[in-house]
């Protein structure tokens, strides 16, 4: 008897851990996706410096979606570095792409975003070129680089109005940011030019 008794309590709570299991359940992955190329792979000539009738220094975009943002969400921060690239010394690396203040009902960038400090939708762009999406661009001699598209879900939007140096920009971005993530994805492409 005392042994029924035991395996009733036993089954009662496995059931009532299942329940609970059930109500807790992780709500899907916050994801990044780039059409144009597979995560991890290369990204295609197109939407690099290298691409035929490019200005110096800029590219196409390449078009960006996302899903699942975290609830809260207010906005979101899209941020593209050359992990590779070492620049005068210090821990910075090369910016290629910085759009901070992207409204929480967005949920794509299409590809080709006009050059320009401002967006459509009230956010701003910036890149060590300029108000513009910088394509990667390492040289054909070297190895191929790591270029990290990372995207950031805020619980609010961000008081930091564009100033001419993108450096300093990615540094308030970034120190703004701080204790505002929500979510974070991932994505990454590699590229060197062609020989």
């Amino acid at each position: 008897m005392r042994n029924l008794f035991l395996s009733s309590i036993l089954s009662m709570t496995v059931m009532a851990g299942a329940a609970i299991a059930q109500d807790t359940e992780a709500p899907p992955p916050f994801v990044l996706s780039i059409p144009g190329f597979e995560d991890g792979g290369e990204i295609p000539v197109d939407f690099s410096q290298a691409a035929e009738g490019v200005a110096e220094g800029e590219g196409t975009s390449p078009e960006i979606s996302w899903e699942n943002a975290p609830e809260g969400t207010e906005s979101f921060v899209l941020y593209m570095h050359d992990i590779d690239v070492v620049r005068d010394m210090t821990l910075e690396d090369q910016l290629h792409w910085l759009v901070w203040n992207m409204p929480a009902d967005t949920a794509m960038l299409p590809e080709g975003v006009e050059r320009g400090e401002q967006l459509e939708d009230g956010s701003y762009q910036t890149s060590a070129t300029g108000p513009v999406y910088r394509g990667p661009g390492a040289p054909a001699a070297g190895p191929l680089h790591h270029y990290v598209f990372e995207l950031y879900a805020l619980d609010t939007t961000l008081d930091v109005e564009p100033v001419e140096d993108a450096f300093e920009n990615r540094r308030a971005v970034l120190d703004a940011m701080d204790g505002h993530i929500l979510g974070k994805a991932t994505y990454v492409g590699l590229f060197k030019r062609p020989e």
